[in-house]
């Protein structure tokens, strides 16, 4: 008894009380193989989000046989007789010498546009509790979703409260839509937890569309630049269409979502082979809408950027297909460009790019003012969300500040002939 010679007698029968009460009838047994839980559940869209859906989740165990459920929610009362079982692809990712972990991932495929499904992810018996999502439509509908620039820093502890915000302000999101550095140092499997606890439940109902940022990747003053990849963590905590660039699979990316294509480049690596990549793209869109995501800057915001090779090579495209919208991060800092056609202000009914940068964390940059001539709007020390709201017509991009208060707002109208 010398482990408890310095504890009071009240507390060693509290201890006792409690423990007797959790073993008995109905508290048995703890979940055996608990460490086979799923965790880390993220839906992530496909390239038909209106016939097919993704998810991927890790456990610290394999499991037996690890799939994923699903069943309309009109069914999802007699799940146990209309669920659809399918099973998980699984890889193996060593976290450190002393622990390796379990990725898993289903593509749900041959669904009905605009329905709603619930799923669960595990084996059996050890499953999830189910969660739901809603396939996109296969119109062109209205429809909505949440952009955020880069968190980075503090992502559990104000990140957060961001991410509740977008959750209250746009319940009907269709996915949400990240710019990179969603969290500081992405080898780090440590910081994936802290940023799965920020977003908790959410990635769940809210698909995901990430965009690699350069703190996804190692610290250049620890590996040269050249030979830097972007973290072992990334593909297997996220299934993202493979029709990018060879190489870039799942890092580059394009998918259309109900009359707008969502292109996602990869500013993090060499933009050559990407920007051929993104010509072949645009030359077949027919969507009503353009929107283009990249981590890196086209016009800097930040006085620490002066590179110009990104604008230089991605600013041509643009205008030449009409790119109506670039989502960005980076500076942390806020602005929102005019619509600009070859870096100046369109004038009269002529077509022009809005470039958006953002910033989602607490982590601030001076903003100088390089680009003046070209902003609507510049801004610093702000944490924001965004709502994009999208027709056929009009395009409505709102920025709201931790108040949950629109802090700037533009409306892109679509020149119907």
């Amino acid at each position: 008894m010398k482990r408890f010679e310095n504890i009071p007698l009240r507390r060693i029968i509290a201890a006792w009380f409690l423990m007797l009460v959790f073993t008995g009838p109905g508290f048995t047994d703890t979940p055996a193989a608990a460490d086979s839980f799923p965790e880390r559940i993220v839906l992530n869209l496909t390239q038909t989000p209106h016939l097919s859906q993704a998810v991927t989740w890790r456990s610290e165990e394999k499991g037996k046989i690890p799939a994923a459920q699903i069943v309309p929610v009109s069914h999802l009362l007699e799940a146990e007789s209309h669920a659809v079982t399918v099973k998980a692809d699984t890889c193996q990712i060593e976290i450190d010498e002393s622990l390796d972990v379990f990725h898993q991932s289903v593509v749900f495929e041959s669904l009905v546009p605009g329905t709603e499904y619930a799923y669960r992810v595990g084996n059996d018996p050890h499953w999830s509790e189910w969660s739901r999502f809603k396939t996109a439509s296969g119109r062109n509908d209205p429809f909505r979703f949440v952009f955020f620039g880069d968190i980075q820093e503090q992502v559990a502890a104000l990140g957060s409260q961001l991410f509740r915000l977008a959750v209250m302000a746009v319940p009907d999101a269709a996915f949400w839509l990240f710019a990179g550095d969603m969290m500081d140092n992405g080898p780090d499997d440590r910081e994936w937890a802290g940023f799965f606890e920020a977003v908790s439940w959410m990635p769940k109902t809210f698909p995901m569309l990430p965009v690699p940022g350069n703190h996804e990747y190692p610290d250049p003053r620890i590996i040269p630049r050249d030979e830097r990849r972007i973290t072992p963590l990334w593909r297997p905590h996220f299934t993202l269409p493979d029709n990018g660039p060879p190489g870039l699979e799942e890092t580059v990316y394009w998918l259309s979502y109900q009359g707008v294509c969502f292109i996602i480049l990869n500013g993090n690596e060499p933009m050559d082979a990407q920007a051929e990549w993104l010509e072949t793209v645009l030359s077949r869109n027919t969507a009503d809408w353009t929107i283009v995501a990249i981590h890196q800057t086209v016009y800097p915001i930040s006085t620490r950027r002066h590179d110009t090779t990104i604008q230089e090579i991605l600013v041509p495209i643009f205008d030449r297909y009409a790119v109506d919208l670039v989502l960005q991060g980076h500076d942390h800092g806020y602005a929102r460009t005019k619509a600009l056609k070859n870096h100046q202000p369109v004038t009269g009914n002529e077509k022009g790019t809005v470039y958006i940068i953002s910033n989602s964390g607490p982590k601030f940059y001076p903003v100088s003012d390089r680009y003046d001539h070209l902003m609507a709007r510049t801004g610093s020390k702000e944490m924001l969300f965004h709502t994009i709201d999208v027709d056929e017509t009009t395009l409505r991009f709102t920025a709201f500040d931790l108040m949950q208060q629109p802090v700037d707002e533009v409306v892109i109208h679509k020149n119907i002939p």
